[in-house]
């Protein structure tokens, strides 16, 4: 009776106020009759009344305000009415007493965290304990008739996030971390947690424990996901989980309704969602008046679910009646495709629709045997009169594909065990993964590797030897060029006995001259040069060295350093032979007396030594045209080619493209890859991704929990060194000596040591190395 008569003294409506700073957090009393709104810029205490916030008192009192008002938590105690706690941004927390006469309502100041304080929390029963988790890594249980606090709890983490006393267990508190670990501990035993689990991949920014469920414990981090676990059973078990838009930044459950909890985001979803886990795919109600991003919500009473209030960082408080919430599913599709690993295809659609006719296309449908049948071909939804969502009768039609064609898939199981993302340059990873692709009978990606290794491969020389990267006069390198060997099979038939006689001449010439080491050409084999935009084949021009007598006359500096060009005509008949090759700039007195340039037949002369301009155009070129194509790709559904594409691009391309749009295709693509098995793809692709979302993944928190070899105890996760009984406890069992590295164990024995030890003893007994008598076996 008590229950029922505090519930229907609430009345209200939707209604908002305008606040004089963002809000960090709201708290309300025992009564629902007054609500608090702290942040940086306002601690303030409204009264709810039913046309509308009125203020009640300002908090922020004083010339100069202190950064004790400065509040990143706030939370009014349930069992004493004019009592508050806030958690400071400068490390205090702090405690207010509401019937102070004085204008000034803290009444105790508590300095010992070292950073921000996250989190303030009262005990539900126990007017004098509050609990606090910073940023600094620790927790402290204060006594509110001490001046200190009377337990410190260390999580050895970088920053507690959140901390919450259990609703039915006296003794017990939750904390939630940065690392993404969960601790539950004994406000008796600071020493050790009680339990710890990793709950989320990323930190854990917030948690709930149901007000009537004993062991049912809500948290949500960075992941989008909102989990609920189950710590009445020995092994901590997750047994719903839902999967948000955004980061969760609060949860609180929904009083009087066991499967719903509402939920707000610390950044780009603005909006407040209630979720039925049971349905964790689609909101319940939603909330859509902020503008900005919400920052703090609470039920109005603990015994009503009608009423909500938030309060958000576009300075407005509200208070949201649930019955003008929107409601998603009304708006959702209720028709839903989806295909099966191996090809299978399955449709939902409302039973009145799959009930009609049947028409043509369902000649694809495959009928079951009443008993041995893979799946139904009509699972129908029973109704469930405690269900929240609207009801809506649902017809499942599966398409069954053949047995074999699961073989369908192969090529991306090939293809992603085949291509190469890293290790090799660029112009041979584009070859191979070519070379993979047509070997799949995947054309179309097989040109796309060839066309990217054209388009961003650097111009190369590969037949020009170091010593003819540079001139003499440290000028940039001729043209490219190709040998003679290369060229013969493209040169015309009437010209090959006179282009053997100049290829023995100028190998003679080139013999004759092998002891001077500066001349070009003279190290190698004779070449022809060219230039790629202007010459055809019949252009080309060799290089040929003249057998000049070693008692020429000295040579002589020109008069003029830079000489006159001479007109270089398109199709000259006949050209001339240089006079004046001693006076290029680019070739030194001894080369000039042993090289000139000789006209074969049917070849003309040109004196290009530079290129005026680049031949090729510059990478950035193609990065328009490139983008189009990765999202081509990705559009049609095969991420697996513009990831491999963008990994192999890197920053040629990673620019050019948003940066959550590579998120989205590195997500599938791993996805996919997880789904086929294929576990160190999967892990490469993190490891090469340049998403700092992406590469998180493989760096998650994960903990192992190890146990001394000698006492058998839990090890702190510090040092070598068991903390009781002072034994290493990682010995090798062969060597004795402590494993820093790879450490294998028996699963029978729990005796190990180095792996390549270990492998070695193996090979020559089959008994445990310790000599325990167990027979050992290394798999």
């Amino acid at each position: 009776m008590e229950k029922m008569t505090r519930v229907s003294t609430i009345n209200g409506r939707t209604m908002f106020c305008h606040l004089d700073a963002p809000a960090n957090a709201i708290s309300v009393c025992r009564d629902a009759t007054q609500v608090v709104v702290a942040g940086r810029n306002i601690f303030k205490i409204y009264g709810l009344e039913e046309d509308g916030f009125v203020e009640r008192l300002n908090l922020r009192v004083g010339r100069k305000p202190s950064l004790n008002f400065s509040c990143a938590d706030v939370m009014w105690h349930q069992m004493e009415e004019n009592l508050l706690a806030t958690a400071a941004t400068n490390g205090a927390v702090v405690t207010w007493n509401l019937s102070r006469p004085c204008r000034n309502k803290q009444e105790q100041l508590f300095t010992e965290h070292k950073r921000t304080v996250n989190k303030v929390c009262f005990h539900p029963t126990e007017v004098n304990m509050l609990l606090s988790g910073s940023q600094d890594g620790f927790m402290k249980c204060f006594d509110l008739r001490k001046k200190e606090s009377v337990s410190t709890f260390s999580g050895q983490s970088e920053s507690v996030r959140d901390v919450q006393f259990s609703m039915k267990d006296y003794f017990t508190f939750a904390a939630s971390f940065e690392n993404g670990n969960v601790q539950l501990w004994d406000i008796r035993r600071p020493d050790r947690y009680e339990r710890m689990f990793t709950a989320h991949t990323g930190p854990v920014f917030c948690c709930d424990w149901h007000p009537e469920d004993r062991g049912w414990l809500a948290t949500g981090g960075r992941d989008k996901m909102v989990k609920v676990w189950d710590m009445s059973t020995n092994r901590v078990k997750e047994i719903y989980c839902v999967q948000t838009f955004a980061s969760v930044a609060r949860v609180k459950w929904r009083p009087e309704r066991r499967y719903h909890l509402a939920t707000c985001s610390m950044m780009v979803d603005h909006n407040i969602y209630v979720w039925d886990v049971r349905r964790p795919f689609i909101p319940f109600a939603t909330f859509e008046e902020h503008k900005d991003v919400t920052t703090g919500i609470v039920w109005r009473h603990q015994h009503d679910p009608y009423f909500l209030l938030s309060g958000s960082k576009d300075s407005t408080l509200y208070q949201h009646m649930f019955k003008d919430a929107s409601r998603p599913v009304d708006r959702a599709n209720p028709e839903g495709l989806c295909f099966g690993l191996f090809g299978d295809l399955a449709f939902a659609a409302k039973e009145s629709l799959m009930s009609a006719p049947a028409s043509a296309g369902d000649v694809g449908r495959k009928t079951y045997p009443g008993g041995d049948r893979r799946y139904p071909i009509f699972f129908f939804k029973k109704p469930d009169v405690t269900e929240q969502f609207a009801q809506v009768s649902s017809a499942l039609s599966v398409f069954e594909s053949e047995a074999d064609s699961s073989a369908g898939m192969d090529w991306f199981i090939n293809t992603a065990q085949s291509y190469l993302l890293s290790g090799k340059p660029f112009a041979e990873l584009c070859e191979h993964n070519a070379h993979v692709a047509k070997s799949l009978n995947r054309p179309q990606e097989s040109t796309t590797w060839t066309m990217l290794r054209i388009m961003f491969s650097e111009p190369a020389n590969p037949s020009l030897s170091t010593n003819h990267n540079l001139n003499k006069s440290g000028n940039l390198p001729l043209v490219n060029s190709f040998s003679m060997k290369e060229m013969s099979g493209a040169l015309n038939e009437r010209n090959k006995e006179n282009r053997q006689d100049n290829i023995h001449s100028l190998e003679t010439n080139l013999n004759n001259n092998d002891e001077n080491e500066e001349t070009e050409g003279s190290e190698g084999q004779a070449e022809y040069l060219f230039v790629d935009d202007e010459l055809d084949d019949d252009e080309l021009y060799s290089m040929e060295h003249d057998n000049q007598p070693a008692e020429e006359s000295e040579y002589l500096l020109p008069q003029e350093a830079f000489p006159l060009r001479h007109e270089i005509m398109d199709h000259p008949s006949a050209p001339e032979p240089l006079q004046e090759k001693q006076e290029s700039p680019h070739v030194s007195g001894s080369e000039a007396e042993s090289m000139c340039l000789t006209p074969m037949e049917s070849f003309s002369l040109i004196s290009v030594s530079q290129q005026l301009f680049s031949p090729h155009l510059p990478p950035k070129f193609f990065c328009p045209i490139v983008k189009e194509m990765l999202c081509y790709y990705a559009e049609q559904g095969d991420v697996q080619m513009a990831v491999s594409v963008l990994i192999v691009l890197g920053d040629r391309i990673r620019k050019e493209i948003d940066e959550l749009m590579q998120e989205h295709w590195y997500m599938s693509y791993i996805d996919l890859l997880q789904r086929f098995e294929l576990w160190n793809v999967s892990n490469e692709v993190i490891k090469l991704s340049t998403c700092g979302a992406i590469m998180c993944l493989n760096q998650a928190s994960t903990t192992l929990h190890i146990n001394c070899s000698n006492c058998k105890r839990p090890m702190s996760n510090k040092g070598w060194i068991c903390d009781r009984c002072h034994q290493c406890a990682s010995v090798c069992a062969v060597c004795h000596h402590v494993v820093k590295g790879l450490f294998v164990w028996c699963q029978g024995c729990s005796h190990g040591g180095h792996l390549e030890h270990v492998m070695e003893w193996l090979k020559q007994s089959k008994h445990c190395p310790a000599g325990c008598g167990h027979l050992c076996e290394y798999t």
